[in-house]
């Protein structure tokens, strides 16, 4: 059986060396490696799961694995770890933004994307997470942190936008910012100001389809859905009363009113309300507010949002599963990246301008083609099934990326699935 296919990572990373070759290169003279091939080593590097950039480089030279970056990643020449870096570090992190586009019109042209719609809407999660900190090591891009006992910390964050589904654990990162330290400004940037510039971005990649931003307490705030509405983005927003003390006050007391509707059962209920005015300084927004409540191993649990969508008793639940949907961004997407051997967080290099970003970017573009794999390639999810985990299928690729000659995707998946023979990899399909 062959697994090859139109989202097979063989035709994804063909889509992707063909989008960073229109990547301006800032080199002159006599150039050895192309950028292509720079770029495509480092998605190869967090493809393969290397412990470290030295762990990479210290077998790219190897016959067999300069065989297999070949056959397998399109890479002709791999770079040394210091050439990467110097090519990677002046790149600006737009230009490797771009290489989303080409893959999400891809996808969603062979149907994955229609299956991630709920009620007919993308739900798209957002949220931050820390991308490298140091006491030491810094550049012009770093935001500090300056504590009390005199230290000062270095750090970057990115802010990510992930398509989210209440029924599928695999979800599909989108779009990144990089929450840096911007030009000219004295302050911190901060996630805010990082999602302000991401929504015409998000708006722009999804032209054609309605979404739904699910966001946490944060952007709860009258400027950021102002610019949601002029987005055309719906939105279903975590609620906190010491963040909206005016809209809760004014829930309270309309609560034993016929304005406030209910849904209720002796395990949850549902309180919602319309057109609540956000807070004193925006009395101009109205927001619609969803009061959810459970009971759950005898300990009762209370949800709150604020969203723009009209609630009724036929969607109250499909907007409350959405609502709760938003944590896949911290489990499934997050928690993976830092703690199943992407390495998020790891220092592969700082740079003096955009390389601790750029690698980030990197990160979280192999991981939306290994989640793609995961929801569409049927090899992937037979391989998958095959090991324990996720971390002993990235070993076992690993040890046969460096151990074998490797002519294709399909020969690695057959072989992870059926087994395998001889100095180059032949699947046993006896």
């Amino acid at each position: 059986m062959k697994y090859t296919g139109n989202l097979s990572l063989s035709k994804l990373l063909k889509i992707t060396k063909q989008a960073f070759k229109k990547i301006p290169d800032h080199r002159t003279g006599n150039i050895i490696y192309p950028i292509e091939d720079v770029l495509m080593s480092g998605l190869a590097m967090f493809g393969l799961k290397c412990p470290s950039l030295l762990n990479f480089d210290e077998r790219r030279r190897e016959g067999r694995v300069k065989h297999n970056l070949l056959k397998l990643y399109g890479v002709s020449q791999a770079p040394s770890d210091t050439q990467q870096r110097s090519v990677l570090d002046p790149i600006h992190p737009e230009e490797i933004q771009k290489a989303y586009k080409p893959i999400l019109k891809h996808i969603e042209k062979e149907g994955l994307l229609s299956q991630y719609e709920h009620e007919g809407r993308l739900l798209i999660a957002l949220d931050a997470t820390g991308e490298f900190n140091s006491n030491h090591i810094k550049c012009p891009e770093c935001c500090t942190r300056h504590h009390k006992n005199g230290k000062t910390e270095y750090h970057h964050q990115l802010l990510a936008a992930v398509i989210v589904h209440p029924d599928k654990k695999v979800v599909l990162p989108i779009t990144t910012e990089a929450i840096t330290q911007q030009d000219g400004q004295k302050k911190n940037d901060c996630e805010m100001n990082a999602a302000k510039r991401l929504l015409p971005r998000l708006r722009e990649l999804f032209a054609k389809q309605k979404i739904i931003l699910l966001c946490d307490a944060l952007y709860a705030t009258g400027p950021f859905i102002k610019l949601l509405n002029q987005n055309n983005i719906d939105y279903i927003i975590r609620a906190k009363q010491g963040k909206l003390a005016t809209l809760y006050s004014n829930y309270v007391q309309a609560l034993h009113t016929p304005k406030v509707h209910a849904k209720e059962t002796n395990e949850q209920g549902y309180h919602w309300i319309d057109e609540l005015p956000l807070n004193k300084t925006h009395a101009d927004i109205p927001v619609n507010f969803l009061d959810y409540w459970e009971i759950k191993n005898e300990k009762e649990h209370n949800f709150q949002w604020i969203t723009n969508l009209t609630l009724s008793k036929n969607n109250i639940e499909s907007v409350m599963h959405a609502g709760r949907t938003r944590w896949k961004i911290e489990n499934e997407t997050f928690n993976t990246l830092k703690n199943l051997d992407y390495n998020l967080g790891h220092n592969c290099g700082h740079g003096k301008q955009h390389l601790a970003t750029n690698y980030g970017l990197l990160t979280f573009l192999m991981f939306l083609l290994d989640q793609i794999q995961e929801a569409a390639c049927e090899g992937f999810k037979q391989a998958r099934k095959k090991t324990t985990s996720r971390r002993s299928l990235w070993e076992k690729m690993r040890i046969l990326f460096i151990s074998y000659l490797i002519d294709s995707w399909d020969d690695l998946w057959q072989a992870l699935i059926h087994g395998y023979k001889m100095d180059k990899l032949i699947p046993n399909t006896s």
